[in-house]
């Protein structure tokens, strides 16, 4: 009976005793619970009130039950169930048909009233969590909108990017892979005084020294190199530990003197770059390693900033999974698809080894899954094939599951194109260009 507490149920019955037994078998069960005598009242009363559920006879003086239930709003009210002395099946069908959670014939067995009331307002309640997300989701702005979430690690890394983003020192961001480094990097400069100018986003791992100075610097008379094209905006080193030492000895120079000597010229360039960098790693280690220079890292750690994993901010999952949900379902032009109980205990029950970015790919293929008819959050993350060939763009990520879903579809019909168009929900046409588009070989798929 704890499961109840704290539910809400507005009982509708013209008959003084079968309110007052339902009022007592509601009282014991944990309920709060209150009754009127006529579907009319129940209207008024549901101007000030909202109960988790609504539990109405069907034959009553004036309005009925089934009458009352054509009144409600289906998406704003709550679930209504009906209840008669009079019911046979095909009032029952009629009954859902119109709307209604469920139909309960008298005499009632009190264990399953319970258990129909019960579900009912536990489905309430989910639908109306995903209505406070979704209106939250709307509300959203600016940097809000930028680093989503609630919880107090995430506002904390809030006000340390708006503390931090009008100064011109270095900053270095922690966190393990997929927990928003970059995105961070980019509100930095968005929210800066270099808001204006270029953000130079850099991969360490693929400079090489070989070509890093005709790349990075310039070549004189051969244009200018990728540093001074973003002077006077941000430069963001992601995965500073991966950059070879050669380099580092290089990119120190450059920030200690802020000018760069492009190939073959004569004399340095002005440089002006606010510096941010980022990394998975363990920074102190890397450099007893001896794979990160020490000097280096006192020139990129001005200030640090730790960022959260996502399991340890799990009260963000799902509005995190609302808001992804949301934009993937628009950009299919589908119903967001909703978050029941069983979606958020998979949610929970996950570690989220790749954090925001891997929420993001499975919410990815739950909007995919919904779009062929059903899915739930489980089904989602049995699809997850690692984290290593994840796609980093909302582009790619779609192209890759299209790439995916169609593929397994030309198998499953072995090839018959019609079938295999009908089964992804699209025309023969759409799935001819989505197959051109996408480089899909149909031969090689059979």
């Amino acid at each position: 009976m704890s499961e109840s507490a704290g539910f809400n149920l507005l009982i509708v019955d013209d008959d003084k005793g079968m309110r007052q037994s339902l009022l007592e078998l509601m009282g014991a069960a944990g309920w709060q619970a209150e009754a009127v005598s006529r579907a009319d009242k129940a209207l008024e009363r549901l101007a000030d009130v909202t109960p988790d559920v609504i539990l109405s006879d069907v034959r009553m003086p004036g309005m009925t039950g089934l009458e009352l239930l054509a009144r409600l709003d289906r998406d704003m009210s709550p679930p209504l169930v009906l209840i008669s002395a009079h019911g046979d099946i095909p009032m029952a069908v009629e009954a859902m048909q119109s709307g209604a959670y469920s139909f309960v014939e008298k005499p009632y067995d009190p264990r399953r009233l319970l258990t129909i009331l019960t579900h009912a307002a536990e489905q309430s309640r989910m639908r109306a969590r995903n209505a406070q997300l979704k209106e939250r989701l709307f509300q959203l702005s600016g940097l809000d909108r930028v680093l989503l979430g609630q919880t107090p690690a995430v506002a904390a890394v809030r006000e340390e990017v708006l503390d931090l983003a009008p100064l011109d020192g270095a900053v270095m961001i922690l966190g393990e892979t997929g927990t928003g480094k970059e995105l961070v990097a980019r509100a930095l400069h968005d929210l800066g005084p270099r808001a204006d100018q270029p953000f130079l986003a850099i991969n360490c791992a693929a400079l090489t020294p070989e070509s890093f100075e005709a790349e990075m610097f310039g070549v004189a008379g051969a244009g200018e190199g990728r540093l001074l094209a973003a002077s006077g905006g941000t430069l963001f080193l992601d995965e500073i530990s991966t950059c070879p030492l050669v380099v580092q000895a290089k990119l120190l120079r450059v920030i200690e003197d802020q000018e760069v000597f492009p190939v073959g010229a004569s004399a340095p360039a002005t440089l002006d770059v606010r510096v941010v960098c980022a990394t998975n790693e363990d920074v102190e280690q890397a450099v007893v390693e001896e794979r990160l220079r020490q000097d280096l890292l006192f020139r990129l750690n001005t200030f640090v900033m730790q960022l959260p994993p996502l399991r340890h901010r799990k009260d963000d999952l799902t509005l995190l999974a609302a808001h992804f949900m949301a934009d993937y379902a628009q950009l299919y032009e589908i119903a967001v698809p909703e978050l029941d109980h069983e979606d958020v205990a998979a949610l929970m029950a996950h570690d989220w080894p790749g954090n925001v970015r891997e929420l993001r790919n499975v919410c990815a293929r739950r909007v995919m899954l919904a779009r062929r008819g059903g899915g739930t959050f489980a089904a989602a993350l049995t699809q997850d094939h690692g984290l290593e060939d994840m796609p980093d763009t909302l582009r790619e990520a779609v192209a890759a599951f299209e790439r995916e879903l169609i593929g397994k579809a030309i198998k499953a019909h072995e090839g018959r194109m019609d079938a295999a168009a009908g089964a992804l929900g699209i025309g023969r046409r759409t799935l001819n260009e989505k197959i051109v588009k996408l480089g899909l070989d149909k031969a090689a798929l059979l």
